[in-house]
């Protein structure tokens, strides 16, 4: 047997139950079989299916919301039999026959239908609650004032009022719509882009003409027909011989003005036929049921998002302590860094690498790209920047094993830039080779303003390139300033670039004053000269002077 999973969103899933498999396990926890990070509803370990002998068995692990197999709650092990239905947080997992397709809903072509317009019943929901027409006059008195009417919508009201999850809040759709209009079969049929998906059904193979499809979809029409065997077209119609079906209805889930689905009714000679009440409920219902089912999908998406938010403050967490905690103390100079990331975690990383022999390494990088991959890829090269610094290699043999290193697991189209430069204090010889990154500015003592010239491929694109060393020497008063492009790339909103020039203008009118002091007057300076609150591009800034 299969088991068939869908949840509120994609495509159904299959997942065979051969005698090569024992368990499955299925939750949040990334550990199980089948795992749904992403379904609040599911307890982390919820369900399980088992293999006894030649059978299986599906049994609920203590979840906090539950399981439902044939909409009744789960309490022992329930042994699987085709056209079970199991319902976990927001999935539905059906038991088929290996390779049976579901054929819960078709539609009978538009040039097969012969069916007249006489036999259908046609009004909407409009209509039905009397609203006043463009001329000002009204159509009809609404028509939702018998008892049974009234004791349907106020248990409707009731039963949707409650927090559940949306797979339930179908169910409980159909059951209201069934119970209200005492319908034999039923089904919910949702919009998902541009194809009807079936969400709950009690019955199968059932048969919809296109032309009620459509008008229920595009016109928001609600429709019934109250007596097939007076349409020759109708009652000829395979699954209208098949299960009887004498009565139906077919209304919009609508929302204001927009239609997200239909609920299809119908009942069998052995059942009253539908009146126009029913039709003017359930066309009242419908609305209802749609309005919570969008409730219900903003709740899922709001759940969601709060997940991700708190996922991804953890990953910021995290990220900052790859970061330097605080600068290293180093006699005769001064230091300064500084990370801001345009989205909660980014893509750019800077570090200061103390070595045994007393020197210091200095190393910007930013990764291609914003957001999460670009995190993930800036971990991967401090991780891998951690480990060097144990050989203590110089500058161009750093980047060159940084880059064999990197090019075998960097994904397509992606790439990092990094400048890797050595400080020895004594001296104030820097030794420093450059991977596509911008050229460090150099501000001498003197007022002149260098770029550090040279610059080699960027990492993670060819692993046998090979990088070349530069060297120059910092002076007392020298001020050298390595940046990531979200700082000389911020524009104002006419178009301007801040640049290179920018920077270094910035930093010549600041020569008296501490580094720390600086890299944070940089970011409200930048702010301020681009006109708003946040960057575009992650922003990063390390100045070291010779004092």
């Amino acid at each position: 047997m299969d088991l068939v999973i869908s949840g509120p969103e994609g495509s159904p899933t299959t997942i065979p139950l051969g005698p090569d498999k024992e368990k499955l396990s299925v939750g949040r926890a990334a550990d199980n079989d089948l795992a749904y990070p992403d379904d609040p509803w599911l307890s982390r370990y919820h369900l399980s299916f088992d293999r006894q002998q030649n059978d299986w068995f599906v049994k609920d692990c203590k979840s906090r919301n539950g399981t439902t197999v044939n909409a009744s709650a789960l309490k022992d092990s329930h042994r699987l039999a085709l056209g079970d239905r199991i319902q976990a947080g927001h999935l539905t997992i059906e038991v088929r026959e290996p390779g049976m397709k579901s054929r819960v809903v078709s539609f009978v072509p538009q040039e097969e239908e012969k069916s007249t317009r006489e036999a259908t019943i046609v009004t909407s929901l409009d209509r039905v609650l009397g609203k006043a027409t463009a001329s000002g006059i009204r159509e009809r008195e609404s028509p939702l004032s018998t008892a049974r009417v009234v004791r349907s919508l106020i248990r409707a009201g009731q039963e949707l009022a409650g927090h559940r999850p949306l797979e339930e809040v179908f169910t409980t759709i159909l059951e209201l719509a069934l119970s209200a209009v005492e319908a034999k079969r039923g089904v919910i049929l949702t919009l998902e882009g541009d194809e009807l998906v079936v969400r709950s059904s009690r019955g199968e193979n059932f048969t919809i003409s296109t032309r009620v499809r459509d008008r229920v979809i595009a016109e928001r029409c609600s429709l019934m027909v109250r007596d097939t065997q007076l349409d020759d077209a109708l009652k000829k119609q395979q699954s209208i011989v098949i299960h009887q079906v004498r009565s139906f209805m077919a209304v919009p889930l609508q929302t204001g003005n927009g239609v997200i689905g239909l609920i299809y009714l119908d009942n069998g000679n052995v059942v009253r036929a539908f009146t126009q009440e029913d039709l003017d409920l359930l066309t009242v219902m419908a609305n209802v049921a749609a309005i919570r089912i969008e409730h219900a999908r903003l709740a899922i998406v709001e759940q969601s998002e709060k997940l991700m938010e708190l996922e991804l403050n953890q990953a910021s967490e995290i990220q900052r302590s790859l970061l330097p905690a605080q600068v290293p103390a180093l006699e005769g100079y001064e230091l300064a860094g500084l990370n801001l990331p345009c989205r909660t975690i980014g893509g750019d990383y800077y570090d200061f690498l103390p070595y045994k022999d007393g020197r210091l390494g200095l190393m910007v990088g930013d990764v291609c790209g914003k957001g999460l991959p670009a995190a993930l890829l800036m971990s991967s090269l401090e991780a891998r920047v951690q480990m060097l610094v144990e050989t203590s290699p110089d500058p161009a043999t750093a980047l060159t094993n940084l880059n064999r290193s990197l090019a075998t697991k960097c994904p397509l189209g992606k790439f990092i830039t990094a400048f890797y430069g050595l400080l020895d204090a004594p001296t104030g010889r820097l030794s420093y080779s450059n991977a596509g990154h911008n050229y460090p500015l150099l501000l001498r003592a003197n007022g002149k303003v260098e770029q550090l010239p040279e610059s080699g491929m960027v990492l993670g694109i060819f692993p046998s390139t090979q990088y070349r060393q530069m060297e120059t020497y910092l002076q007392p008063g020298d001020l050298l300033a390595l940046y990531s492009d979200g700082v000389t790339e911020a524009r104002t909103l006419e178009g301007d670039e801040f640049g290179e020039q920018g920077l270094a203008e910035f930093l010549e009118r600041r020569t008296s004053q501490p580094c720390a002091t600086t890299v944070q007057d940089l970011v409200d300076h930048v702010r301020g000269w681009a006109g708003g609150p946040s960057f575009a591009d992650d922003f990063t800034v390390v100045l070291v002077r010779r004092l």
